[in-house]
């Protein structure tokens, strides 16, 4: 493959061209099973390659780290190279948590059943806006105290981090809920017709419901934001599985 922009030949397809500093693809699709990630390279709606990086499981828990991490290590090393503006993710949970802990891309989980097929029929959509700015920013709102301390900051920090995340209200503290053992939860509710969504902590027996405002434009769109932020907070370990 040839860069789009000067032509100077690409060790591999989509590499980002250091010759002329033009990406030659905008998003990676990577899927993971246990031994093996596929990954696939897309130009707008075209595919331009696939990669396929391989690692041998490891049973002891000591040389299973190691392997998960030196796995995700090739694996983010090869989306690198692309220079990519997102990355979606399908598949095993463990090195696709490790891989998106070692990269700084915008990065989405999607269906396992065909993630490539899901990734072309999204990137179809009317893209969202995203919100540029620090997550603390998007804090407001009358009511100032979380639930969970610091889990409950946590995963207000997670939520707020989202791209497509504009403003994040805190709302009262309900007292009278049915107590749990279980320590801090997140989940995020369906969507309203506007797009938005609710944050809801459980603590105990307390419960806070906190409006989340996105940049979503209507109920379908808003949706797909509650579900990546919905894994956001289980890769988080901050909602059951």
């Amino acid at each position: 493959m040839h860069c789009r922009r000067c032509g100077t030949p690409l060790a591999k397809p989509g590499d980002y061209c250091l010759t002329c500093n033009t990406a030659n693809c905008d998003a990676v699709v990577a899927v993971f099973e246990a031994d093996r990630a596929t990954l696939t390279y897309l130009d707008e709606d075209d595919v331009v390659g696939e990669t396929t990086v391989t690692t041998i499981p490891e049973s002891g828990d000591e040389t299973k780290v190691v392997q998960l991490r030196n796995f995700a290590g090739l694996v983010a090393d090869e989306i690198r190279r692309k220079r990519p503006e997102t990355v979606y993710a399908a598949g095993e949970r463990d090195p696709l948590r490790e891989t998106r802990a070692q990269l700084h891309y915008e990065f989405y989980r999607v269906a396992d059943d065909d993630p490539v097929a899901a990734v072309l029929e999204r990137r179809g959509e009317r893209a969202l806006e995203v919100v540029d700015i620090p997550p603390a920013e998007k804090l407001g709102g009358s009511h100032t105290t979380l639930i969970g301390d610091r889990k409950g900051r946590r995963a207000i920090g997670v939520v707020a981090g989202h791209p497509h995340v504009k403003k994040v209200i805190p709302g009262p503290i309900d007292a009278g809920g049915k107590g749990s053992q279980s320590g801090l939860r997140a989940k995020v509710t369906r969507a309203d017709n506007n797009g938005n969504v609710r944050l809801l902590l459980r603590d105990g027996s307390s419960v806070q419901e906190n409006r989340i405002v996105t940049t979503a434009m209507d109920r379908e769109t808003g949706e797909r934001v509650r579900d990546d932020l919905n894994d956001a907070l289980r890769e988080a370990e901050l909602q059951d599985e």
